[in-house]
C-alpha cells in the first residue's frame, strides 16, 4: 500500500506500507518503479528509511505495517561529481557532505576551494532555489561529516541551538607515539593569540573551557589511533588537547611534532548525530575510518 507521494523535488520521498514479512531489497524490488541497479544505489547511498531511520542492509526484515520511505534524491545525486565533496544526504532543509581535505568549509579570500560554492553550484545545476549556510566548520586538511542548512530559518535553528540539536560528534585521528591510557578526558581552557595560534591553560585564561573524551582504538610503539568525542566544539581542539597530551596529531603542521607518515593531517570527523532542526527525527550519519590511517596498524 502506498502512502503519500511527495513532490518530484530534491529531498521529497515516496511512502509505503509493508504488508507481507519479507527483506528488505525483495521488497524494494517488488514495490518500487526502478531498475535494480538504482534501487541498490538508493540502499547504498542512504536514501531507505524504515519507520523513519535509515537502514541500509540489503536483508533488514521487513514486518507487515512498518513504514518505507524511499528518496528520490539520487536521481539528482548521480549527476553531483566533485573530488572534494561526497553528499550523504539531503533534504528540503539541510544536506549532509563528507569533506576530502585540501578544501575550506566555506570561502576565505577570492576564489578559494571552498565546499559552500560547491553545494551552490550543485543547487544551481539542479534547480534548487536556496544556498548553504554554513553551521559548523572543519579545518582545510581535516576530512568528514558536515551538514550545511538550506535556508536562513534551518541555519538560525542549528547555530543557535547546535549543542542541543547535535548529541554525538566523534572524530578519529593517528597521533604520534603509544598512547598510555586507553582512555581519559582532557580539560581545560583555550585561547587564540595574535599569530592565530590556539594556546591552552589549565586555569581560566580568559579563554574558552574545552572538554575532550578519548579512546584509544589501536597502537604501536610510534602510533596511536585514537577515537575523539567533543563535549565542547572549540577552535582547533582535538589538535591542541592531542598535543597537550605529548601525542599530537600525525601530519600537524601548526601543533605537530613532524611526524607525517601518511603526508595529511590525520583527523577525520567519522560520526555525526543530531536531531532534524525541522522534524525533530534522530539523523545519524557516520563513515569509515579512512583506509590510510588503518594501514599504520596492520
Amino acid at each position: 500500500m502506498r502512502m503519500n507521494t511527495g513532490y518530484n523535488r530534491m529531498g521529497e520521498y515516496d511512502h509505503y506500507v509493508v504488508n507481507e514479512q519479507k527483506p528488505l531489497l525483495e521488497w524494494l524490488l517488488e514495490n518500487v518503479k526502478e531498475s535494480r541497479t538504482k534501487i541498490k544505489a538508493t540502499l547504498q547511498g542512504r536514501g531507505i528509511k524504515v519507520n523513519g531511520k535509515t537502514v541500509t542492509q540489503f536483508d533488514f526484515m521487513l514486518e507487515p505495517g512498518m513504514k518505507v520511505a524511499v528518496s528520490k534524491t539520487k536521481r539528482n545525486q548521480q549527476s553531483f561529481k566533485s573530488r572534494y565533496v561526497k553528499i550523504v544526504y539531503e533534504d528540503q532543509w539541510l544536506i549532509v557532505v563528507e569533506k576530502n581535505i585540501g578544501i575550506l568549509s566555506m570561502a576565505a579570500g577570492h576564489s578559494s576551494l571552498n565546499v559552500k560554492s560547491v553545494l551552490d553550484d550543485y543547487f544551481k545545476k539542479s534547480r534548487q532555489k536556496c544556498t548553504a549556510h554554513v553551521v559548523h566548520r572543519l579545518d582545510r586538511d581535516t576530512s568528514g561529516l558536515m551538514v550545511y542548512a538550506k535556508d536562513m530559518e534551518t541555519e538560525q535553528i542549528l547555530e543557535h541551538n547546535w549543542h542541543q540539536i547535535v548529541y554525538d560528534r566523534r572524530y578519529v585521528a593517528v597521533v604520534s607515539g603509544e598512547m598510555e591510557q586507553d582512555e581519559g578526558t582532557i580539560q581545560n581552557w583555550l585561547k587564540d593569540n595574535k599569530a592565530y595560534v590556539t594556546y591552552s591553560s589549565s586555569v581560566d585564561n580568559g579563554g574558552k573551557l574545552a572538554i575532550t573524551h578519548f579512546h584509544v582504538l589501536d597502537r604501536t610503539t610510534e602510533h596511536s589511533l585514537v577515537e575523539y568525542k567533543l563535549e565542547t566544539g572549540r577552535k582547533n581542539q582535538i589538535r591542541v588537547h592531542s598535543a597537550d597530551m605529548g601525542h599530537p596529531v600525525c601530519g600537524d603542521t601548526k601543533y605537530g611534532n613532524g611526524d607525517d607518515p601518511i603526508h595529511r593531517l590525520c583527523l577525520h570527523a567519522w560520526l555525526l548525530c543530531f536531531s532534524h532542526p525541522r522534524t525533530g527525527e534522530p539523523m545519524e550519519f557516520e563513515t569509515p575510518v579512512p583506509t590510510a590511517f588503518r594501514q599504520l596498524f596492520k
